[in-house]
This record gives structure tokens, C-alpha cells and sequence, in this order.
């Protein structure tokens, strides 16, 4: 873990968990050692926080590459707070911007990383679980790592859209509950786009359920600008 990570695994993490007392079921399925990757579903901006406290590893994530070019010394520090944290930048345009942003995660789970993704690609909208995106499936192949499927529950209520911040009046009784599935071996699988969609497919079958929410088969709509990749 770099420093940042562990002063923020020690102040936000532990607020967040030992605050919101989230109930994990399967956690010994992440692996201790190793690349992998950690899919799960996405309800709100706190599904990163409360994963990154129950995990005893370092995740990494992405994050709009904007962060990281901000003016000024606030812009440093936020920059310097970026490349602390292990955060992957991301470009929002879409396209081969957005695919490079995959690419820069291979390295990173080839290292022995954790590297945490939203197969969705956004938050829910209506706590519905949506179709997956590629990018998770082409990512496993890629840089040959298994992938642990996650289901989360009731984050949207500790952070509905619109919160900067989570809601201290759910502090001891959040409801949140997290649960870490098997590792889904995909090593032996090509990487053709029929593959990889049945294998995105498998994974988001995985993921729900574990959150046990109702499958729509669509794609969620993006915002504008879009939350997470």
C-alpha cells in the first residue's frame, strides 16, 4: 500500500467501517496475494468507499483524468492525492480514450494489484442491476486474473446521488451489506467480442446474485458526464 492509501485506510476507512458497521459475507474469496479483479454492482459513490474499508488490500480505481491537471496548488495536491492513492486516470470522451484507460490497468493487475470496476459502467438509477460492459471481461483476459464478482446493498441510501458525503444518520445502522463471490477463472477463454460478452455476461449473473436485484438486460443510461467507467 503507498502512504496515502494507508492514512486514508486508517481515517476514512475506518469511519466507514467500523461507523456504518457494513455485514460482509465471503471476504477470505479475495484473494491475499495476486492480481484480480473486484467487479460488483453500482449503487451509489460510496460502494468505493466501503469496499476500500473492508478490504484489507489496496484497490485501485479510475477516475476522471481532469483530477489530475486541476490549476493551481489545489490542483497539486489533488494530483499528488491521485497518484497517492494508486488511481488509474480515465478520459471521459469515450472511445479509444476510455480503452486506454484499460490499457493502464493491465500493468497494474500484472503487478499483483486489485483493481476495482463497475461492470455497469454507472450508477444504478433505480437500483436495478444492468447489463454489463465489455471492458471487465477484456481486462481478466488480458492481464490473466481472476475476477470476484461482489454483490452490494443499501449504499444508496448512506449516499444518494446528489450527496457529497454520506449520511451520518445511518452511523451503527446502515443495513449495508457486502458479499465476495468465488473467483471466476476466465484464463482458458479467447478474446474474440462473442466471448467476451458471454463471459461479461457470466459475471454480471454472479453479481446478481449476490445483490439479488432485478436483472433489466439493458445498458444503464450514462449521465452527463458520466460517474465511472
Amino acid at each position: 500500500m503507498t502512504p496515502l492509501y494507508i492514512v486514508g485506510k486508517l481515517t476514512v476507512g475506518t469511519f466507514m467501517k467500523y461507523g456504518y458497521l457494513p455485514r460482509v459475507d465471503g471476504l477470505s474469496n479475495v484473494p491475499r496475494t495476486g492480481g484480480a479483479i473486484l467487479a460488483a454492482n453500482h449503487l451509489s459513490v460510496a460502494d468505493q468507499l466501503f469496499l476500500g474499508s473492508v478490504v484489507d488490500r489496496q484497490v485501485h480505481y479510475w477516475a476522471k483524468e481532469e483530477y489530475f491537471h486541476l490549476p493551481g496548488l489545489k490542483g497539486k495536491a489533488m494530483s499528488g492525492l491521485m497518484h497517492g492513492l494508486g488511481t488509474i486516470p480515465v478520459h471521459r470522451e469515450g472511445g479509444r480514450a476510455a480503452l486506454n484507460a484499460l490499457d493502464d490497468a493491465v500493468p497494474v493487475l500484472k503487478s499483483g494489484e486489485l483493481v476495482g470496476i463497475f461492470p455497469e459502467g454507472t450508477r444504478s438509477p433505480d437500483g436495478r442491476l444492468y447489463r454489463g460492459r465489455t471492458g471487465v471481461s477484456w481486462l481478466a483476459i488480458r492481464a490473466g486474473v481472476p475476477v470476484v464478482p461482489i454483490g452490494i446493498l443499501g449504499t444508496e441510501k448512506i449516499q444518494p446521488k446528489g450527496h457529497t458525503i454520506p449520511r451520518l444518520g445511518y452511523l451503527g445502522r446502515s443495513g449495508v451489506t457486502i458479499k465476495f463471490g468465488v473467483p471466476m477463472d476466465f484464463s482458458h477463454r479467447g478474446d474474440d467480442m462473442s466471448t467476451l460478452r458471454a463471459i461479461t455476461g457470466e459475471i454480471l449473473t454472479e453479481i446478481q446474485k449476490l445483490s439479488g436485484q432485478e436483472y433489466t438486460g439493458r445498458y444503464a443510461p450514462r449521465p452527463a458526464p458520466a460517474t465511472s467507467y
